[in-house]
Parts: C-alpha cells; sequence; structure tokens
C-alpha cells in the first residue's frame, strides 16, 4: 500500500515537473543582440525582396518566448505584442535550409523570404540560395522536423 502510494506520488511529481517545463521551443537569440540579431520582425513585411533586414532599437524591446525581440519603432514592437505569432519567425528564427535538413544553426538577418506570409530566415546567402531552388519541399521537411531537431542541438550543446 505504501509502495503504490509513493509510486503515485512519484508519477504526479513527474507530470507536474514536465508540464512546468514544457513550453514553446527556444528562440535563436544572440547573446548581446537579442533575438535574431536584433532585427526587427515586423518590418520585414514592409520590405521589398531582397532589401536588408532592419536592425532593431534598445529603445523599443518586448520579451517574448525567453528571448528580447528589438524594433525600429514603438508602432512594431505594438503590433508584434498584439500577434507575437504572426510576426515571429519559423522555427524560432534558425536557419530554415538547416532545420529541413535536421539541425539547427545561425541566421544572417539579411538572409530572408516571407512565404505564405510566415518570415524563414537563413544562415547565409549560400544557404538562402540552396532553400530556395526547392523551397516548397524544404519548408515540408522542415515543419516535419521542428521542433524535434532542437534535440540534436541541446544534446550537442549547440542551439546556436
Amino acid at each position: 500500500m505504501l509502495i503504490s502510494l509513493l509510486r503515485r506520488i512519484w508519477i504526479l511529481v513527474f507530470v507536474v515537473s514536465a508540464n512546468a517545463f514544457a513550453g514553446d521551443p527556444p528562440v535563436y537569440s544572440h547573446p548581446t543582440l537579442g533575438a535574431i540579431k536584433g532585427a526587427d520582425v515586423v518590418a520585414y513585411y514592409a520590405l521589398a525582396p531582397g532589401d536588408d533586414a532592419v536592425i532593431g532599437s534598445d529603445d523599443f524591446t518586448y520579451v517574448w518566448n525567453g528571448a528580447t525581440w528589438k524594433f525600429s519603432s514603438a508602432e512594431n514592437r505594438d503590433k508584434f505584442i498584439a500577434n507575437p505569432e504572426k510576426y515571429a519567425p519559423q522555427y524560432g528564427g534558425y536557419c530554415a535550409f538547416a532545420v529541413a535538413h535536421g539541425y539547427t544553426t545561425s541566421i544572417r538577418p539579411d538572409s530572408w523570404k516571407i512565404v505564405d506570409d510566415k518570415l524563414y530566415l537563413n544562415y547565409s546567402r549560400i544557404s538562402y540560395l540552396r532553400w530556395k531552388v526547392d523551397m516548397e519541399e524544404k519548408i515540408k521537411e522542415a515543419d516535419a522536423n521542428w521542433p524535434a531537431v532542437l534535440d540534436v542541438c541541446e544534446k550537442r550543446g549547440n542551439c546556436k
């Protein structure tokens, strides 16, 4: 009887602990620049394809999903606060090409594309061009891999 009670308590503690640590997958965040190296994610939606990213300011920040997001204006910050899922990049801001291939890596804010109203970022111009060649297939592959690829980077200790 005591063993049965202890077993139930242990299961309850395990379930509560697992739920406490469960949450949204982490966001790619630079230690000093913040989420996606300080780029204003809302600003991407006003850019023409190929334009450079707009870097946010320390004056307009918001902490969401464990990362500090920077914006170029109070208006962009407020749009993000109202609907962060609309503006946050896919795959936590990790490189879309890498996630499609089963791993994570950092990004360059200027290697981006909006597809079906979703922001995708890549590590470099080369990875962006390789991702773009068969973008629809790469998105399907990355969607299937996300967020399980985070287990790989966590085991390797290189979620960056």
